[in-house]
């Protein structure tokens, strides 16, 4: 089985049988689903006709998927606004924008070309809440829809400006200097795994007057590797960056809201680190507390102390972490997977917007990317998981966990400091931390470590998959 459905939206592999993948049954349902539910919801009890953007990566399937959203939103009487191929971010960004009453995104982020997604958005551009997303699996399985009549069917539209809207609202944030950042003549290298990065990076860095070299830039959907932006998919760009003699590379996810940095000499800035920098950035300027998930590195939380201000941690998700950041009045959070929240602009991991900041925060600082990396706290991640099969019980398996180390008296040859179960389970040690969970993407348990040095992280992940497998 390779659908997934969760309160943040549906996500599967195309083709195969109906409620096993994200088939055009599928597809149809969960939009339903959606725009029953906007039509249900208390703001729109009026009679005014509801607008949704739609948007898509360039994934093979999106196209085909787009089609079937559209037209089952036009069958509920719902008009359409299609940005067409476009980034997570610029449909969150459009849907305020153009005063819609919600927005869906078709992109399954970093997972293969097979994979598939509906991302729901509320009429801020923000992800659904869980109670609204309990509610819409509610509808989907009990296929409660009521479509239009003929002469009150929805209307659809093309919008091609999403993307230049944009960068233009990026450009007009006070802490992106574009003058310095033009002042330094900087070069980079883009790898934007043939998918929307590669139409949204370059027209960003031409307003800010920065050279490029485009590798993989061409939004075919075929991905040239895997899409995730992790170490081990990425020798291309980092033997691009040292043979261009570019002073970095940008590599960001198909939908451009994970953004990764490659130093100078060619060797990675740590996903988690982009974060990191342009918290350095925002806090130096405008001063608050900052949030991240349970899975990201404490580097932000020394950060945070640096500035004299309040680290908090969220569970996984980005709907956790921006209702958080509320609660807080943080000026900048994210996600340690490279995902950039500035509410400045918009409440969403923004690859865009982390790439002005970061650019900003290099110019100023004037010094290469890899001693901008050495100025950070010396942090290593592990990030592995198990596949999960029908037999493992997930929840039971992680409450042995919990129990184990909850009990001091057992014998380790780590000082637990903490355990936390606010989303899955997380240990901390004196030196580093291991967090255990169920994937929302995939079926999958991660299992992300940190440690002072990478072997130790890695170690501490090799110790946990093999003391699941004894308890499974």
């Amino acid at each position: 089985m390779s659908l997934i459905k969760s309160i943040s939206g549906i996500r599967g592999t195309i083709g195969g049988k109906i409620n096993d993948n994200l088939t055009p049954i599928d597809a149809v349902k969960f939009a339903a689903a959606y725009g029953t539910w906007l039509a249900n919801s208390q703001e729109n009890k009026s009679d005014k006709k509801l607008k949704v953007i739609i948007g898509r990566d360039a994934r093979i399937s999106g196209e085909m998927i787009s089609q079937l959203v559209s037209s089952t939103l036009i069958g509920l009487g719902i008009d359409v606004i299609d940005l067409g191929l476009s980034t997570t971010p610029t449909v969150e960004v459009m849907v305020p924008h153009l005063e819609a009453d919600g927005g869906i995104i078709l992109t399954a982020s970093h997972n293969p070309k097979q994979w598939n997604a509906l991302k729901l958005l509320n009429a801020k551009g923000e992800f659904v809440s869980g109670m609204d997303g309990a509610e819409i699996l509610k509808i989907a399985e009990n296929d409660d829809y009521h479509f239009a009549e003929v002469d009150d069917l929805g209307t659809y539209e093309k919008n091609e400006e999403g993307i230049q809207v944009h960068i233009d609202k990026i450009l007009q944030l006070p802490l992106v200097n574009a003058q310095a950042i033009a002042e330094k003549k900087f070069k980079v290298v883009i790898d934007a795994v043939n998918s929307t990065g590669g139409i949204s990076i370059p027209p960003l860095l031409d307003k800010l007057g920065v050279e490029y070299v485009k590798l993989y830039c061409d939004p075919t959907g075929h991905f040239p590797h895997n899409p995730e932006p992790l170490k081990e998919h990425l020798t291309d760009i980092s033997k691009k960056v040292v043979e261009e003699k570019a002073d970095f590379g940008i590599v960001v996810d198909p939908d451009v809201d994970r953004l990764a940095i490659i130093s100078e000499d060619g060797e990675m800035f740590g996903e988690e680190y982009t974060l990191v920098a342009v918290a350095d950035y925002v806090l130096g300027k405008t001063p608050s507390a900052t949030v991240s998930n349970l899975s990201s590195s404490r580097a932000l939380r020394d950060i945070a102390e640096k500035h004299g201000q309040k680290y908090e941690a969220s569970a996984v998700g980005e709907v956790n972490v921006v209702t958080k950041m509320k609660e807080n009045g943080a000026k900048i959070g994210g996600e340690g997977n490279g995902g950039i929240i500035y509410p400045e602009l918009h409440y969403g991991r923004d690859s865009l917007v982390g790439i002005a900041l970061f650019l900003s925060h290099l110019a100023e600082n004037d010094m290469k990317v890899s001693e901008l990396r050495a100025s950070y706290p010396p942090y290593f991640m592990g990030k592995k998981k198990i596949e999960l099969t029908p037999e493992i019980d997930v929840d039971a398996l992680l409450q042995k966990v919990e129990e184990k180390y909850q009990n001091q008296n057992i014998w380790t040859s780590l000082n637990v400091t903490g355990v936390s179960t606010v989303d899955g389970v997380k240990i901390d040690f004196e030196n580093g931390w291991v967090h255990l969970r169920k994937s929302n993407t995939e079926p999958i348990i991660r299992i992300y470590t940190e440690a002072p040095t990478q072997q130790e992280a890695d170690d501490l992940g090799d110790r946990f998959i093999a003391e699941l497998q004894a308890m499974g």
